[in-house]
């Protein structure tokens, strides 16, 4: 063996060793190796984790979404020519009402296929935002809490203050019966619940419950979500290529 031979062998004997070392440290820094690159794709995932942030900035240990942060990256998904579908991941204990509809509206509105997938649990406000899409999963385990519109501090005892709580609520109410398959009659019957929450009204409903209801489209998690998703993106473009045609 040459001497360039040699030389080159203990180069790469360096830097594979140098390589293991860096996998080491990660593992005993972090307990994790270090993440995949990021793969360019065609769809973009959302998620919308925690508490919905709304008009009031909650405590730095709260896990939250900020609703000023996913408006402008809807903005962009509907912009971007790279972007064909949206997959949005909800595991929300709800928060603020109006942020939640602002986002479920944006979402609804997009021209582009999306489908959103519930994974451990979507409650509150968190609701509209997961009947949104074009087409909705939930995983079996997953729970969604259907309630009434819930006021913190004080509230002054008029009646426009309640007409006000029945205004949010019938938009609310509204909103998911139009872009799901639940009847308000149902949905309503589920939200006054007695006796299905310790001390409150309302319904706690796992995954198959909400596909029975007609909450939810189907049961599934991520395979079939990303499998829906392509044939929504698919009929998508057959219907702007007829367009362009014609």
């Amino acid at each position: 063996m040459s001497d360039e031979e040699l030389e080159k062998e203990l180069e790469e004997e360096v830097k594979h060793s140098s390589e293991q070392n860096a996998i080491l440290n990660q593992i005993q820094k972090l307990g994790q190796m270090k993440a995949p690159e990021q793969i360019v794709s065609n769809i973009h995932c959302l998620t919308i984790i925690g508490q919905v942030e709304g008009h009031l900035a909650l405590p730095p240990k709260n896990k939250t979404t900020k609703y000023e942060h996913l408006i402008p990256q809807l903005v962009a998904i509907e912009q971007s020519e790279q972007i064909e579908g949206l997959l949005v991941i909800l595991n929300t204990v709800g928060g603020d009402v109006e942020a939640g509809l602002a986002i479920a509206e944006m979402i609804s509105t997009l021209s582009k296929p999306t489908v959103t997938l519930v994974m451990g649990g979507c409650h509150s406000i968190g609701i509209p935002i997961a009947v949104a899409s074009d087409f909705s999963f939930i995983v079996e385990s997953a729970a969604m809490t259907i309630h009434p519109v819930r006021l913190t501090g004080m509230v002054i005892g008029v009646p426009q203050t309640f007409e006000y709580l029945e205004k949010m609520q019938d938009r609310i109410t509204n909103f998911v019966v139009k872009h799901s398959k639940i009847t308000e009659e149902r949905y309503k019957e589920l939200m006054y619940s007695r006796g299905n929450l310790t001390r409150d009204i309302g319904t706690n409903v796992i995954g198959e419950d909400a596909v029975k209801y007609g909450l939810i489209d189907q049961i599934g998690g991520l395979g079939k979500s990303l499998i829906k998703l392509n044939e929504l993106i698919a009929l998508y473009k057959g219907k702007s290529d007829e367009q362009v045609v014609q």
